[in-house]
């Protein structure tokens, strides 16, 4: 599983448990040279999380990858933990 690369964006953190996961503590491109970890998000033209990946010390923690129905709901959740296989969550239409 790949991380697109367009739109991305970096934040702190994240709040809440509910998917997609909903980031916190937006950085500036500027705040970026010193930090050990954040989170690195890609966005689609609609402004919808994409993708998501916890960085530490430039290595991928885990990866989040989302795709959504037409009326923007969720539609699956993969989730990338760096064990052998991602869990796959469908949602319903």
């Amino acid at each position: 599983m790949s991380a697109p690369t367009e739109n991305c964006r970096h934040f702190t953190s994240y709040s809440g448990v509910k998917l997609p996961l909903k980031l916190v503590g937006e950085l500036a491109a500027a705040d970026m040279g010193n930090r050990n970890t954040y989170f690195r998000a890609t966005y689609d033209n609609a402004g919808q999380l994409c993708c998501c990946e916890k960085i530490v010390y430039g290595e991928t923690e885990f990866r989040h990858c989302y795709s959504y129905h037409p009326d923007g709901r969720l539609a699956r959740a993969e989730i990338d933990d760096g064990s052998d296989e991602p869990q796959i969550i469908d949602y319903p239409a």
